[in-house]
């Protein structure tokens, strides 16, 4: 029988997973199907450009799989069995079951309120494609003047109040930072992400918890009010529940704790890849939630299930960072080149070259997820389970 590989989310880590599989192993001796709620693949690192009006490229699922014998089943996971190796999800036609022999858990992470009143009500995220399109009609529907307040100062809210307030300059556009808006940034940058918000006309607010949103408002900690017809909230991500009701060994983040392959460290049979993974990267310190992290994860993975599915020595490999990158709209960029893990150097790249180099960056991480084959060595696609084969028949 076929060894039954199921991936579970078509993201930037699930999608480079499962096409890796697909080419490191042979299609006589695994099945492999991937499960996603939807069609299209969602380049989320260009969701706050879909927020402002712009339009994206589609890319569907169908054309990424085409050729590589991997199996597309649309639908939305309920539940994972780890005893009995079943997925349940609700498709198309209704609940289904699937059975596997090995499981890669890539459901990613949504928006998360922290707990603060008001958001789940108020406020707009563009953690997913459809709460991207909500802020989008919200923004188009809000009138010259009014009020939009950014609450995270972490990369996403940068890129979420440069892109609006650089496509609508007719509105006030404003942005919450727990801390100083780029602290981690080295000094230099920082002072260039200061003109850019000068330029465009950003209020930032530094320092600012906020503890409530309203419908057109947003409260801080020293009880002040910020005026906020539109409330968009980055302030953080929380894994996909569906981990917390299963036995996997899980970090105080509720994502999987995995080892250096994204093994899970409880479950041998299950890899957790992407922002649902808790991997440690160099130091020691946990890899952070981003596609930066997601690609190279997927193809850890991809990688050590096949070198184990064969017998091979199972590939060791250090995962590491190189640069943050930032758009500030679509004319300006930060490039932060950062150490092994993840802290500022003091060289950065800014203004038009560094947008470009973002837009590279973004359009490169799409060719990898759509061209995984371009990213391995000629002598290993889909060769070692037919040596194995060859090795046994002789034998």
């Amino acid at each position: 029988m076929k060894h039954r590989i199921v991936v579970l989310g078509a993201g930037y880590a699930g999608a480079t997973a499962a096409g890796r599989l697909a080419r490191r192993l042979h299609p006589d001796n695994v099945e492999i199907t991937v499960v996603n709620a939807e069609a299209e693949f969602v380049e989320r690192v260009r969701l706050h450009q879909l927020a402002t009006g712009q339009r994206l490229t589609p890319r569907r699922l169908h054309d990424l799989y085409a050729g590589t014998d991997v199996r597309l089943l649309l639908g939305r996971v309920t539940a994972v069995d780890l005893d009995e190796k079943v997925v349940t999800l609700v498709g198309q036609q209704g609940a289904d079951e699937i059975g596997y022999d090995t499981l890669v858990y890539a459901l990613g992470s949504t928006g998360a309120d922290q707990g603060v009143p008001g958001v789940a009500t108020h406020a707009y995220d563009i953690a997913g494609r459809e709460s991207a399109l909500r802020l989008r009609d919200r923004l188009v529907r809000l009138a010259a003047g009014g009020n939009v307040l950014v609450v995270g100062g972490g990369l996403t809210g940068i890129e979420a109040a440069t892109e609006i307030a650089e496509t609508r300059p007719d509105l006030a556009v404003a942005i919450a930072a727990r801390g100083g808006l780029g602290d981690w940034l080295n000094i230099g940058a920082r002072r260039h992400l200061r003109g850019v918000c000068d330029r465009l006309g950003i209020t930032v607010h530094e320092h600012t918890e906020v503890v409530g949103v309203a419908e057109e408002s947003a409260v801080t900690g020293d009880a002040r009010a910020i005026p906020a017809q539109v409330t968009v909230w980055t302030a953080g991500f929380a894994v996909h529940p569906i981990a917390a009701a299963t036995p996997l060994k899980l970090a105080e983040t509720g994502q999987i704790i995995v080892d250096a392959s994204m093994r899970a460290i409880s479950h041998p049979d299950v890899y957790a890849v992407g922002d649902a993974a808790f991997a440690q990267g160099p130091g020691g310190q946990p890899l952070r939630m981003s596609c930066a992290s997601g690609i190279p994860m997927g193809w850890q993975a991809a990688d050590a299930i096949a070198a184990r599915l064969t017998g091979q020595e199972v590939p060791k490999v250090s995962l590491r960072y190189f640069n943050q990158c930032i758009s500030l709209g679509r004319r300006d960029g930060l490039i932060q080149f950062v150490t092994a893990d993840d802290r500022a150097k003091a060289s950065f790249l800014a203004g038009r070259m560094a947008a470009r180099y973002k837009e590279m960056v973004c359009k490169g991480a799409a060719w990898s997820v759509f061209h995984p084959t371009l990213l391995l060595p000629a002598r290993r696609r889909r060769t070692a389970v037919i040596r194995k084969e060859r090795r046994t028949a002789s034998a």
